[in-house]
């Protein structure tokens, strides 16, 4: 369970190779790197949004197959292509005027650290590296592409009272 009040969280953001897919990429024949998805956190995503969390999606990536698919999900906030991302989240922080600590920042690898570092509540999959794992608050028991999402945002909604909590939840 995440120890941390999650009444209180308003935001989620997810890196999303390693976290949201596999840590393995298989490679197309003209060399564009595919990605898995779950369909268990596609499910956990798209009624975190329908119930009002605000889930984004923040990776160095920049293929468009990503972006389609978490837009198809109801992601609004998606930013792509995010090479320091301690800087995207601040200039996303300042237009939106949230607080850390209603941040949960779900990362794997280095590039998350200094987001990781600085939220409320981050969050990890089992097999994030050991400087992730050390910064997070939660470490899922799922790895990453195999649930870790539908883990982290079914603990949310739960303890808001909006898992299961209306005809929302029985459909996509």
């Amino acid at each position: 369970m995440i120890d941390y009040d999650l009444s209180k969280i308003k935001i989620v953001i997810f890196d999303v190779d390693g976290v949201l897919s596999a840590s393995t990429i298989l490679l197309a024949a003209d060399g564009e790197p595919l990605r898995t998805v779950n369909i268990k956190d596609g499910y956990a995503i798209q009624l975190a949004c329908k119930m009002g969390l605000r889930v984004v999606i923040m990776t160095g990536g920049r293929m468009e197959a990503v972006k389609l698919r978490y837009e198809r999900l109801g992601v609004k906030d998606i930013f792509m292509g995010c090479a320091v991302k301690i800087k995207d989240y601040e200039a996303f922080q300042e237009d939106c005027g949230f607080a850390d600590e209603e941040v949960i920042y779900v990362g794997d690898d280095i590039p998350d650290y200094e987001v990781m570092s600085r939220v409320g509540c981050p969050c990890c999959p089992a097999d994030a590296c050991s400087d992730i794992k050390s910064v997070s608050r939660y470490v899922s028991d799922r790895i990453g592409g195999y649930g870790c999402a539908r883990d982290i945002i079914e603990q949310v909604l739960r303890a808001q009272g909006k898992w299961l909590a209306d005809e929302k939840a029985f459909g996509w």
